[in-house]
């Protein structure tokens, strides 16, 4: 028998049929575009659509979760199964949404004082934290407790290392997350960041390199450096519809470093908002991430 309830929201960037195949509870998230709100539909054809949208010059807009949203989704979950619950949140550094979370949280002790609910704040992005919500569905099915699946995952989600890349910086200068003279100047030297996040879950780009395969050798690089048992995990691979340079990615990967196996899945709405088409990024367990 389940001894809780494990959810999270759909930045995770896991399909909703894993989420289901897994026992996962996905808080929806949506996005408007011209005025129409959508809801994230967690798969791959929605994905597509909505970067689609992008390419054509349209600007989706997307909000954080408020704290009455949580108490809704909990409390649904909690009329269902009176169960504890576990939610893994997209990083504090990245986003408001786990503090929200906390605010929801003393709310909801308020009124229900005998609910056990843990808040994880993953410090992670995309499937970052789809990986930690996979891992506590692995230790749900094992038995363990709350307690024992909140210990583990701040114990290891400093693990998580993610490393993305893109050739397109005008929708990151878009949501401004750079400058226009930088992505001026990256365009016109054919400059590619290599961004990750640091131990606190901020974006920060870690280096710079001239051109996709310098790119891509430099990430290998890194991999190596970082992962001292990929044979032994999952290489996970995130991209925002550009299936076939993702696939060509993973596969060189694992071909040099030997991983169990890649996942593949798409950067969802809530990230490529701001990334945009053509960002790809490599998930994997590692040395723990610094400042």
């Amino acid at each position: 028998m389940d001894r809780f309830q494990l959810m999270t929201d759909s930045g995770c960037d896991l399909p909703m049929s894993l989420c289901k195949e897994r026992g996962i509870i996905p808080l929806q998230l949506s996005y408007e575009i011209d005025g129409v709100t959508y809801l994230d539909a967690m798969d791959h054809a929605d994905c597509h659509r909505f970067y689609e949208w992008m390419r054509e010059g349209k600007v989706p807009h997307t909000s954080q979760i408020t704290p009455s949203q949580y108490l809704d989704f909990w409390k649904d979950a909690l009329a269902q199964k009176d169960l504890p619950i576990v939610h893994i949140s997209m990083g504090s550094g990245i986003s408001g949404t786990y503090n929200n979370a906390l605010i929801a949280k003393d709310q909801l002790l308020q009124e229900f004082p005998d609910a056990l609910i843990d808040v994880v704040d993953s410090t992670l992005a995309s499937v970052g934290y789809g990986m930690l919500a996979l891992a506590s569905a692995d230790l749900r099915d094992q038995g363990k407790t709350p307690a024992e699946c909140g210990a583990w995952l701040n114990a290891h989600k400093g693990e998580i290392n993610t490393y993305y890349t893109t050739g397109d910086l005008s929708y990151l200068y878009r949501s401004g997350r750079v400058s226009r003279a930088g992505m001026v100047i990256a365009h016109a030297l054919n400059i590619w960041p290599i961004l990750n996040l640091d131990a606190g879950g901020h974006l920060i780009v870690q280096e710079k390199a001239r051109g996709k395969k310098k790119t891509v050798q430099r990430i290998h690089q890194i991999i190596g450096e970082l992962c001292p048992h990929p044979e032994n995990q999952v290489l996970f691979i995130c991209h925002s519809d550009i299936y076939a340079e993702a696939k060509e990615f993973g596969d060189g990967i694992q071909g040099q470093f030997g991983f169990k196996d890649v996942y593949y899945t798409y950067i969802g709405s809530t990230i490529g908002t701001h990334s945009g088409p053509g960002l790809m990024a490599a998930f994997f367990y590692g040395k723990p991430r610094t400042m």
